[in-house]
């Protein structure tokens, strides 16, 4: 089978050197910077560059790349893939890309898929692109509505063959109410909660929590920005009703209201062991 990888940072990077730890599939890969594509030839992530000639010999093509970009990379490329290619991004949102690229592959003989892999480092680059950075992982595919069976469990034993644990199938909106709250939120928590002018003085106070709370607060701003931005309205929701939840800590706590902290407490460690069981 034949791969093409479009963006060779930190998810495409590690789609390419997971493919070729798990596979001996072909992986033709393709970024702006020239130093990605050089430093996955070294590794032999790829095995040459994704050169506009060889899209139409791609089995399955990648895209990793912003919302925007990818959107407008694969409508511009519509014409090239071909019959019976699977073309899946990899974006963080998905409403926003797959209101334009369901209808404009309509009687298309290519098959688009919108698709999240669900793992990810708070660094981002090639240079951070790891081959079992999505052992055990989800992968997500939200099919367009009508898709052919055969070529949603195809596209699953895509992922299933290169490395993920398992794949799970959704909506574009299901996805994105989910993201809001398991990544988008938890993002915008992380960014919020390292600005304390306590955080230059926590050696030697903090361990696991700490660390816990702050790490993905090193994000990649340009992309997290569009992400969302893109799913504003959900994330905007999720924020207001965590506000809405501190403010009954914060009360409990202004009116030194024992039973009612304790029940806050409690109520949350319960809700914390019921996921867990």
């Amino acid at each position: 089978m034949v791969f093409g990888i479009v963006g060779l940072g930190l998810i495409g990077g590690s789609l390419a050197r997971s493919i070729k730890f798990h596979s001996d599939h072909t992986v033709y890969g393709a970024d702006v910077k020239e130093t990605s594509v050089l430093q996955a030839r070294l590794v032999e992530a790829i095995d040459d560059v994704l050169t506009e000639d060889r899209v139409p010999d791609c089995d399955v093509v990648l895209v990793a790349l912003y919302p925007k970009t990818a959107v407008d990379w694969i409508l511009k490329h519509l014409s090239q893939f071909r019959p019976g290619a699977l073309v899946i991004d990899c974006c963080g949102v998905k409403r926003f890309v797959c209101d334009r690229l369901f209808p404009a592959f309509r009687g298309n003989q290519a098959v688009y898929i919108g698709g999240h892999p669900m793992a990810g480092r708070e660094r981002s680059g090639f240079s951070f692109a790891q081959d079992d950075l999505f052992e055990n992982a989800a992968m997500i595919l939200a099919p367009a509505p009508g898709t052919d069976v055969e070529v949603i469990r195809r596209a699953k034993e895509v992922f299933l063959d290169i490395g993920f644990g398992r794949v799970r199938f959704t909506t574009p909106k299901e996805h994105d109410e989910m993201i809001a709250f398991t990544s988008q939120l938890a993002h915008v928590v992380s960014s919020a909660y390292v600005k304390t002018p306590l955080a230059p003085k926590h050696r030697g106070f903090s361990a696991g929590s700490f660390r816990d709370m702050t790490r993905v607060a090193r994000l990649n701003e340009e992309m997290w920005t569009e992400l969302f931005l893109e799913n504003g309205d959900l994330l905007l929701r999720e924020t207001q009703q965590l506000i809405d939840r501190l403010s009954e800590y914060r009360d409990a706590l202004q009116d030194r209201d024992a039973e009612k902290l304790r029940f806050l407490l409690r109520e949350g460690r319960e809700i914390k062991e019921a996921l867990e069981d």
